[in-house]
C-alpha cells in the first residue's frame, strides 16, 4: 500500500519532468520496475496516468488502474529523439521482465529487427519471428509499425538492401536514391557495406555518440585526403543522425490497455493453477527413425519466449520410442543439478498426447521421490549433528511436486490432462464460457477449445516453439554425422584432421570446394593431395 509520504514525494517528482523523449519506469513501494513505457514528451506522457478526469481515463481497463494504483515512485531516462526511446524501450523490457508489460507477452505485438549481416548479400527486414537461420534479430519491439517507420528513417543514413532480387544485375532504383548499397553493379564493396551495418546495428543497440564520433573521425581523415566527395558523404550522414530528434515515430498516442493477452488469465482460470504460469518450458523430441535423437526445452517467461533459457538434450540412447525419449529428457531435466541452475518450471507443456504426458508425469514423480530421499537424508544428517533451525526442516533439493503438466496433441489441438493430477484441476463451467467441451476416459481428460482463443494460440506458440527448436538441433546433428562419415573414409584423416578441416572450412560443402593451395595451406602438401584425391570424384 502506497503511503501518503510516497505520493507527496512522487506528486513533486512528476513536478520536474522533462519535455524531451525518453522512457520511463513506473515502480511500487518495494523499488521493483514493474512497468516500462517510451515517450515523445515525457512530462506529457507520465502525468497521464495520475489525470483524474474522466476523458483521460475513458480507455482504460481495470489491469491499467490497478498499475497506476501500484506505482510509487517514477524514474526516466532521457534521449535524443523517439527513435532511440523505441529501441531503448525494448531493451530495458527485457532487462527488467516488468510485471504489466504483457503487450509483449503477445506475437501478434511483437515484432523484431532481422540483419542477414553474414551472406554475401546481407539484408534489412522485419520478422514476427526469429528463427535459426544465421542472421541477426533484434528485438522484440511493441510496435511493428513504429520499428518499420524508424528502419525507414535510418536507411537514409544507413542505406541497406531488404531483398536480393532474382536476376538483378543493375543496380536498383533504391541505390539512386541513396538507400541501397548497389551491391549488384559493385558500386559498394562488401567490406564497406558491412560496416555500415555494423553502424546500423550499433544505433539500434543504443551506442548513438560511439557512432557519431567514428563518423567525425572519418570525415576529417577523408577532408585530410582530399577526398572531399567521401567527406561530403560522411556530413550527411552526420547532418541526418543529428536530424532524427526533428523526426515523429509514435508522438504521445502509446497503447494504454496493457492486458490484451488474455492468455495466461485463461489457463489459470481453466487449469485452476494457484499463481499465473510465470516460467512455462515445452518439450519436444525429434529423430528419424531413431537416430540421433534430440529433445527441446524451450521456455517462455511471462509469456514471452526467453531464448537465452533454452536448452537442448541429446538422449543417451537412441531409441524409436517418443514416450521413453520424453521420460529421459524430463528425468535430466528435474534432476537436482538442473533444478538448482535453472529453477523450477510453473507449468510443462509437452507436445504429444496421453503417452508422452504420461512419460513426463512419471519423469517428475521420480524427481519427487529423489528429491524427497535427499531431503530426508539432509534432514537426518542434521538431526544427527545437533538441533534444527527454528522452522524445523531442512529442504535439500527444491520438490517438483507441485509442477503442473499438460500436454497438447497436434491433430485436433486437444488440451491433455491426466486425471487425478492434483496440480491441474479443469474448470467446467470456465470451459464453457470458453465455447468448449471435455471427453473423459479411465486416465485422462481430453479438452476441446476453439482455435481462436486466447489460450489455444498461446499454447501452439510454445509448442511450434519447441517442436522448430527441436528440429533444428536434429538437422545439425544429421548434418555432422554425415561429415563426418565421410571424413571417416579418407585414409590418413584421423579425428585431429578432420576437426581442424570443419573448423576451416566449415563444411564438406566448404572442403569440397576449397582449392589445392588452400587445403596445402590447411594440412600440408602430402594430406592435401589425400583428401583432394577423395573428395574430387565425390564432388564430380
Amino acid at each position: 500500500m502506497i503511503t501518503e509520504q510516497q505520493h507527496d514525494q512522487l506528486q513533486a517528482k512528476l513536478k520536474d519532468l522533462p519535455r524531451e523523449p525518453g522512457v520511463y519506469f513506473h515502480k511500487d513501494t518495494s523499488g521493483a520496475i514493474i512497468y516500462v513505457g517510451k515517450a515523445a514528451v515525457l512530462r506529457n506522457r507520465v502525468r497521464q496516468y495520475f489525470q483524474k478526469s474522466k476523458t483521460t481515463n475513458k480507455g482504460r481497463d481495470v489491469k491499467t488502474d490497478v498499475l497506476v494504483n501500484e506505482i510509487a515512485d517514477t524514474d526516466w531516462m532521457v534521449v535524443e529523439s523517439e527513435i532511440e526511446a523505441l529501441f531503448l524501450e525494448a531493451e530495458m523490457i527485457r532487462r527488467y521482465m516488468p510485471k504489466y508489460n504483457i503487450l509483449l507477452r503477445d506475437d501478434k505485438a511483437m515484432s523484431y529487427i532481422r540483419i542477414d549481416y553474414d551472406s554475401d548479400y546481407p539484408t534489412v527486414s522485419t520478422s514476427r519471428r526469429p528463427l535459426d537461420d544465421g542472421a541477426r534479430y533484434f528485438g522484440p519491439y511493441p510496435s511493428l509499425t513504429s520499428v518499420r517507420v524508424a528502419l525507414k528513417l535510418l536507411r537514409r543514413i544507413f542505406p541497406y538492401a531488404t531483398r536480393q532480387l532474382a536476376g538483378q544485375k543493375r543496380a536498383t532504383l533504391q541505390y539512386h536514391l541513396g538507400l541501397d548499397p548497389g551491391l549488384e553493379e559493385g558500386r559498394t564493396t562488401i567490406e564497406d557495406y558491412r560496416a555500415n551495418l555494423r553502424r546500423l546495428i550499433a544505433y539500434i543497440e543504443g551506442k548513438r555518440v560511439t557512432i557519431i564520433r567514428e563518423l567525425e573521425k572519418d570525415m576529417k581523415a577523408a577532408a585530410r585526403a582530399q577526398d572531399f566527395e567521401r567527406a561530403a558523404a560522411v556530413r550527411n550522414q552526420l547532418t541526418a543522425l543529428n536530424n532524427l530528434n526533428k523526426q515523429v515515430i509514435f508522438s504521445d498516442k502509446e497503447f494504454m490497455d496493457i492486458s490484451k493477452d488474455h492468455a495466461l488469465n485463461e489457463l489459470v482460470e481453466l487449469l485452476g493453477l494457484e499463481k499465473f504460469p510465470q516460467r512455462i518450458e515445452g518439450y519436444d523430441i525429434s529423430h528419424m527413425s531413431g537416430t540421433d535423437v534430440v529433445a527441446s526445452m524451450v521456455v517462455f517467461t511471462n509469456g514471452a519466449s526467453d531464448k537465452a533459457e533454452y536448452r537442448k538434450f541429446k538422449t543417451k540412447k537412441d531409441r524409436n520410442n517418443d514416450f521413453y525419449n520424453m521420460h529421459e529428457t524430463l528425468s535430466r531435466r528435474l534432476s537436482e543439478k538442473n533444478i538448482k541452475a535453472w529453477g523450477k518450471p510453473s507449468l510443462v507443456l509437452v507436445d504429444g498426447g496421453k503417452g508422452q504426458l504420461d512419460a513426463a508425469i512419471r519423469a517428475r514423480d521420480a524427481a519427487v521421490k529423489t528429491s524427497s530421499g535427499a531431503r530426508n537424508e539432509a534432514l537426518k544428517s542434521v538431526r544427527d549433528a545437533g538441533p534444527l533451525g527454528e522452522d524445523g526442516e531442512v529442504i535439500a533439493v527444491p520438490s517438483c511436486i507441485d509442477i503442473p503438466m499438460i500436454g497438447l496433441a497436434k491433430r485436433e489441438e486437444q488440451i491433455v490432462i491426466k486425471n487425478g493430477f492434483s496440480n491441474v484441476t479443469l474448470n467446467q463451467e470456465y470451459l464453457h464460457k470458453l465455447g468448449g467441451f471435455s471427453s473423459q476416459s479411465e486416465d485422462f481428460t481430453l479438452v476441446n477449445l476453439p482455435h481462436n482463443t486466447n489460450l489455444v494460440k498461446l499454447l501452439q506458440r510454445i509448442r511450434d516453439e519447441s517442436h522448430r527448436f527441436a528440429i533444428s538441433y536434429h538437422n545439425v546433428l544429421a548434418r555432422k554425422k554425415q561429415t563426418s562419415s565421410m571424413l571417416d573414409e579418407i585414409p590418413g584423416i584421423g579425428p585431429a584432421t578432420r576437426k581442424k578441416l570443419l573448423k576451416t572450412f566449415g563444411s564438406m560443402k566448404g572442403i569440397s570446394e576449397a582449392s589445392p593451395t588452400e587445403l596445402a595451406i590447411c594440412l600440408g602438401d602430402a594430406k592435401a593431395k589425400v583428401v583432394k584425391a577423395y573428395i574430387e570424384p565425390l564432388k564430380n
